[in-house]
């Protein structure tokens, strides 16, 4: 295939990905999508755990974290694995219970709460819906059945006041998450419309009995789809970017990577916007524990599973700020990775990031070798910038890695920037390093 069609071919394949994946619950299914029909099969992590070289495999926790693996031909600890780590969440609006809110003129809106940090004024005004997760009754108590919802067309809107009652808007607006970001979903034709209006619209698009629904997980998405812009088409424009993309980059590789010899991993966590402290969050020992099963599996014992963390690496993968012309004060002036510039290695003197000299001169040999350029992101040392998923597993596993991700503008609003050939080339060098 030559250089531009494997390009548009990969742009191509991201766009889809995130049209498909509105929320993280909806993520995980589109990963499972693609790895299944690669060849991937599921396995349950409550059943006995039996693997051999060649197998290609993954498994899911709590329907919004993924892990898929290549079973290399040499045993892990002569090899050491190869991980790709990324995560599913992204900044939203999830609905609270019991969320009607009728108000005057018969206007409904519903309750919601703030996930992660958000740009909160990015919302306003935009056609949005609803997706997430269903949980209807099941054979019993302890297991009720999971539905995925994802609502296609326009439902509600964020609406914003007008100017003429708030002629300042333009010189700062502090908004309140309870009573400025309500979305208005409905004109209600009767009070008898207004009654579990909510759960009547989920059983509707499920076809499933309202009394059989006992709980949810929805969030608001932005129903614009991605695209690109850009004299060339050179851009991104897409919500949750941060850190979809970089999800897509790692199962691509994982799929396309050719290296039989060691074991590779993609580690997809959830709720790294909130800190990663969950079960499906990289804080967890569920990637650490399922390592461990699968030396054991493979015949090995404790030992060889530290000696096999003592040998693997890890591209931890989030997205990094790019230099944003219009506010150039803000950026280190040395280090400002610009869009199209290539992936950027995350440094960080005071260790929110996992790279150091020797893991950044690994993943910079990766680059070279897959013919990708790379830059460093760098904090401006008056601004503080936050962690990711590195130093997160780090706490967990005594593992070596570097903190990656690209560039991106107006990070956490609802629609991102970024750049097609940073993603074509942060997949190159996936690809390389599982190759």
């Amino acid at each position: 295939m030559s250089t531009k069609k494997q390009h548009d071919k990969h742009v191509k394949s991201l766009l889809e990905f995130l049209d498909n994946s509105p929320c993280n619950f909806l993520a995980v299914k589109t990963v499972k999508d693609i790895l299944t029909s690669n060849g991937f099969k599921e396995i349950k992590a409550d059943e006995p755990l039996r693997a051999a070289a060649g197998d290609k495999f993954f498994f899911t926790k709590n329907d919004s974290a993924v892990f898929a693996v290549k079973v290399g031909k040499q045993l892990p600890a002569q090899t050491g694995f190869k991980i790709i780590a990324a995560h599913s969440d992204s900044p939203c609006f999830r609905i609270k219970p019991n969320a009607e809110m009728p108000s005057a003129g018969g206007i409904m809106r519903l309750n919601t709460e703030v996930y992660g940090g958000p740009i909160l004024y990015t919302w306003f005004d935009r056609p949005l819906s609803l997706a997430g997760r269903v949980l209807v009754k099941g054979d019993d108590a302890l297991h009720p059945v999971t539905r995925l919802l994802k609502i296609d067309r326009p439902l509600m809107s964020i609406s914003h006041l007008a100017i003429h009652f708030n002629r300042q808007v333009n010189d700062g607006n502090k908004l309140s998450r309870q009573k400025d970001m309500l979305p208005i979903v409905a004109k209600l034709n009767s009070q008898l419309e207004a009654d579990n209006m909510l759960l009547n619209l989920v059983s509707s698009e499920l076809k499933v009995k309202c009394e059989d629904i006992i709980d949810f997980d929805l969030m608001l998405y932005d129903v614009q789809g991605a695209s690109l812009f850009g004299l060339h088409d050179e851009f991104i424009s897409a919500g949750r970017l941060d850190d979809l993309s970089m999800v897509h980059a790692a199962i691509t590789a994982i799929v396309e990577g050719t290296d039989d010899q060691a074991t590779l991993v993609a580690a997809i966590f959830d709720n790294e916007e909130t800190g990663s402290g969950t079960k499906q969050g990289a804080h967890s020992p569920v990637l650490a524990n399922m390592l461990q099963r699968l030396v054991l599996a493979l015949g090995g014992n404790f030992d060889d599973y530290c000696r096999a963390i003592e040998r693997s690496f890890m591209v931890s993968a989030d997205n990094a700020h790019a230099f944003h012309p219009n506010y150039a004060e803000k950026y280190d002036p040395t280090n400002h990775p610009t869009l199209g510039g290539g992936p950027c290695i995350k440094i960080n003197a005071n260790c929110k990031y996992m790279s150091d000299a020797h893991s950044a001169a690994i993943f910079k040999s990766l680059c070279q070798e897959a013919g990708a350029p790379f830059q460093y992101f760098v904090n401006h040392s008056d601004v503080a910038g936050g962690s990711t998923l590195g130093n997160i597993l780090t706490g967990v596993m005594d593992i070596e890695g570097v903190d990656v991700g690209n560039p991106l503008l107006a990070m956490h609003s609802v629609r991102e920037t970024g750049s097609t050939d940073d993603h074509v080339n942060m997949i190159k060098v996936m690809t390389r390093f599982f190759s």
